[in-house]
C-alpha cells in the first residue's frame, strides 16, 4: 500500500526531481505554457501555484524563498512584476491543465499546462509600423 506518500517520485532521484521541477516552472512563466506528461504536470503545476501565491506579497522574504528555486532573475522579476499582479483577486488555480492525447513513443499521457491568464505582449517592431501606417 501506499500509505503517506505525497509526491510521485517521476522514477527519479530527489537531485534530479528537483532539478526538472525547478526547470519546468521556470519554463513555464518565461513561455506561459508548456506541453509535458500528466505525472510531471501535476508535479510542476504544486510548485507553481505555491510560488504564484507568495508573490503576491512583494517583499524581501518572499523573493528570497522563490530566488531559491528560480534561478534566473528576470523570471522572478517577471512574476513578482507580471504575473502574481494578475492573479491578485483570484484565490488559487493559477494554472489548467488541457489533454492533448497520447504520445507516439510510448503512449504517455501528453497534456499543456498553462497559466489561466496571458500577460500582455509587447507589441513588435512590425506590428508597431502596421499600426501607424493605418492610423
Amino acid at each position: 500500500m501506499k500509505h503517506r506518500i505525497g509526491f510521485n517520485a517521476l522514477s527519479r532521484s530527489t537531485s534530479q526531481r528537483k532539478a526538472l521541477k525547478r526547470n519546468m516552472v521556470t519554463s513555464l512563466f518565461r513561455y506561459e505554457r508548456i506541453e509535458t506528461t500528466k505525472a510531471k504536470a501535476l508535479e510542476v503545476r504544486k510548485m507553481a501555484e505555491k510560488m504564484i501565491t507568495r508573490a503576491k506579497v512583494d517583499n524581501v522574504h518572499n523573493r528570497r524563498i522563490v530566488s531559491a528555486d528560480l534561478y534566473d532573475e528576470a523570471i522572478v522579476a517577471k512574476l513578482f512584476k507580471e504575473i502574481a499582479p494578475m492573479f491578485a483577486e483570484r484565490k488559487g488555480g493559477y494554472t489548467r491543465i488541457l489533454k492533448t492525447g497520447n504520445r507516439l513513443g510510448d503512449a504517455a499521457e501528453m497534456v499543456i499546462l498553462e497559466l489561466v491568464e496571458k500577460t500582455e505582449k509587447k507589441e513588435s517592431k512590425a506590428d508597431k509600423k502596421a499600426s501607424k501606417k493605418e492610423a
